[in-house]
């Protein structure tokens, strides 16, 4: 039984690090967590994913995990379906959820297909090396178009191409971290992000949208995480219009992957208004610059009370774990 103002008494491991690209953010995110959740009074301790993770769990005798994984088998449904596999409840969304999430080429078919706007494409797989030319006329693109892997995050591997000449490097750069190459077209504009906070009944709350104003107009890594390089403005300063639209598409966009915990939906608005949808994070960054305690603070949400939202979504599945066993032994 959980004590007086903790959901949980039981042992929470805050899962960080791994060797995805994004370890270092990763090992920032699950450090700020497990020490929001000390801070709370529960008993948590934080543990580096490594080979040994099933052992780590048995040592430290964890009830509950704690995602704090960024990139490739943090939130593409790799950990997720490990924990499934022993029986261990986790923080954010599902095995599917997450494997659809990671990869973009993915989660925009399945967009598309619930009429949610996204940037016009195609991919190349690696061992493929179209001409430019080519690669534009079968997408009905032009110039310039955005080159970035299908299963990165943190802007990793992606690059703006404006003229020819960067074709080719920018296609060996996606292909370091992924078979597919996403080519899309270049929407200039706004660069806003909307946070949703899931809740147990299935609905959900939308938090207060982010514009990103970067040096350049590229959102890129370290524009990302060195303090003092981007600018954000919180709410966005758009009209009521837009922000109702991008709200209700972020929505939309969380509850047609069937997302749990907190996700975080990209868009890019053109100059006459009209959004895009770029991708989804359904293990947002928790760090000092991240965005989705940037939007929380600005809906009355402080960073403790965010990491018990999120924390609450392993409850959940926890009950859901507990309902499936009694059905199966009945």
């Amino acid at each position: 039984m959980a004590q007086a103002g903790r959901l949980t008494s039981a042992r929470i491991g805050v899962l960080m690090g791994g060797r995805s690209s994004e370890r270092d953010v990763s090992l920032r995110t699950g450090q700020a967590v497990h020490q929001s959740l000390i801070r709370r009074g529960y008993d948590a301790v934080s543990i580096d994913v490594a080979d040994h993770l099933h052992q780590d769990l048995k040592d430290q005798k964890i009830a509950i995990a704690f995602l704090s994984l960024h990139g490739p088998g943090g939130e593409d449904g790799t950990i997720q379906g490990f924990l499934e596999t022993i029986g261990m409840p986790y923080t954010g969304s599902g095995v599917r959820t997450s494997a659809v999430g990671m990869h973009k080429v993915i989660t925009k078919t399945l967009l598309a297909a619930h009429h949610i706007p996204v940037p016009a494409g195609t991919v190349v797989q690696q061992g493929e090396s179209p001409s430019l030319a080519k690669a534009l006329k079968a997408a009905k693109l032009k110039l310039p178009v955005v080159v970035k892997p299908a299963s990165q995050g943190s802007t990793i591997g992606v690059t703006i191409v404006r003229q020819a000449s960067h074709w080719k490097d920018a296609l060996a750069l996606a292909h370091r971290y992924d078979p597919d190459a996403m080519v899309e077209t270049y929407i200039p504009g706004h660069e806003v992000t909307v946070s949703i906070l899931g809740e147990a009944s299935g609905a959900s709350k939308v938090l207060p949208a982010v514009e990103i104003v970067a040096p350049a107009g590229f959102y890129d890594y370290s524009a990302k995480y060195q303090k003092g390089k981007t600018q954000y403005l919180c709410p966005a300063p758009l009209s009521p219009k837009i922000l109702r639209q991008i709200g209700e598409l972020a929505r939309r966009t969380f509850h047609a992957l069937g997302c749990e915990g907190a996700a975080r939906v990209d868009f890019r608005i053109t100059p006459k208004g009209r959004p895009y949808v770029l991708e989804i994070n359904t293990v947002p960054g928790m760090t000092e610059t991240s965005l989705l305690p940037m939007a929380a603070a600005q809906a009355g949400i402080d960073y403790d009370s965010l990491v018990e939202w999120i924390l609450q979504s392993a409850l959940d599945r926890a009950r859901r774990f507990t309902q499936a066993a009694r059905r199966e032994s009945a």
